[in-house]
């Protein structure tokens, strides 16, 4: 098993999907140990650490990578197998920010309001108890959530020469923002360009659905994922998989059209997958279906849609690919201890 073990240093973070030269070449079966720094660039750090003063767009949102995947092609499918994620430091930060999120004028929803103010949230991190505390910042309340570690940006370099801002989600993965990229789960990307050079940050210890306010619990981490290459098996949106439910999300403005692009998606994917009849396919899904809100602050809107293997008429898909890369990071998790 072959284990490269990566921790970028400033200069070497990517800030874009497309336009970047690999950082390192992998051959597929790479198990990959990295480190990914948190949106911030790691300088919010405290209450005065306003996003605005220490942050100069567009550096937000380093990424980890990108990785050159040998034997790559457009037409091929990565498979990328999250075998932990797990929070570097033991606190991490979120945020309001000027014209941005959900509940407030941005430049996209114009209007004649004043922004939100700006302020920061600074969140006790407990990776043995598996708690992240929030605190208000006005009174004394305080909550203990659940640690539930995931990744927002994961994807791969655009087709047709395009370059684009590590925020933005579309269907090369991107910011994709939904809190299933955890631990656990596999994530397929359509290879647009040669050696697909995927590219993963935005850890959060956890995540609301829709990130409402634009800034999650924002952290660096230490993950470990496992790197498969399918062969000419093409995949149009990013799709996700775990024990439990095979997923795709759709990502668009507006809101509407997102739903649309997973919906059609996990429709034409248990289509082809299964042999079903499209209409046939579309009738389950519409049935028991569940559609999550990924994100709906960034500059395309994402949204997931999901059904339980267990209603599906066949065992596995992607060949089983989920189950192997399974068992792969089992075995290596065997190897460390």
């Amino acid at each position: 098993m072959d284990v490269l073990a990566y921790r970028p240093n400033l200069s070497e973070f990517a800030w874009t999907f497309g336009g970047v030269k690999p950082v390192r070449t992998i051959k597929p079966g790479t198990v990959l140990e990295v480190w990914t720094e948190d949106a911030f660039g790691g300088k919010v750090r405290g209450p005065d650490d306003l996003v605005s003063k220490v942050i100069q767009f567009p550096f937000v949102n380093p990424q980890t990578g990108p990785f050159e995947v040998e034997g790559a092609e457009p037409g091929d499918t990565l498979a990328l197998h999250f075998v932990s994620i797990e929070p570097s430091r033991d606190w991490a930060a979120s945020s309001t920010i000027p014209f941005f999120g959900s509940l407030t004028g941005t430049p996209r929803t114009a209007g004649l309001q004043d922004p939100l103010p700006e302020r920061i949230w600074m969140y006790e991190v407990d990776a043995k108890h598996r708690t992240v505390t929030y605190r208000a910042l006005r009174g004394d309340y305080s909550v203990q959530l659940p640690l539930d570690p995931m990744h927002g940006t994961v994807g791969v370099a655009p087709a047709n020469l395009e370059t684009r801002l590590s925020l933005v989600p579309d269907n090369f993965g991107g910011n994709m923002d939904t809190p299933e990229m955890r631990a656990g789960t596999t994530c397929y990307l359509g290879v647009n360009v040669q050696g697909a050079l995927f590219s993963l940050g935005d850890g959060h210890c956890r995540q609301g659905e829709g990130e409402s306010c634009g800034v999650a619990v924002e952290a660096a981490m230490d993950t470990v994922l496992v790197v498969e290459l399918l062969k000419g098996m093409a995949t149009p949106w990013p799709r996700l998989e775990n024990d439990d439910y095979v997923m795709s999300v759709g990502s668009s403005r507006p809101l509407e059209d997102a739903f649309r692009i997973a919906q059609a998606d996990l429709v034409q994917w248990l289509a082809g997958e299964f042999g079903m009849d499209q209409l046939d396919a579309y009738q389950l899904l519409t049935q028991a279906s569940e559609t999550p809100v990924a994100n709906v602050v960034d500059p395309n809107y994402s949204i997931v849609t999901k059904i339980r293997k267990a209603y599906l008429p066949g065992p596995a898909v992607y060949g089983g690919a989920h189950a192997r890369l399974k068992e792969m990071g089992k075995g290596y998790l065997a190897e460390r201890r």
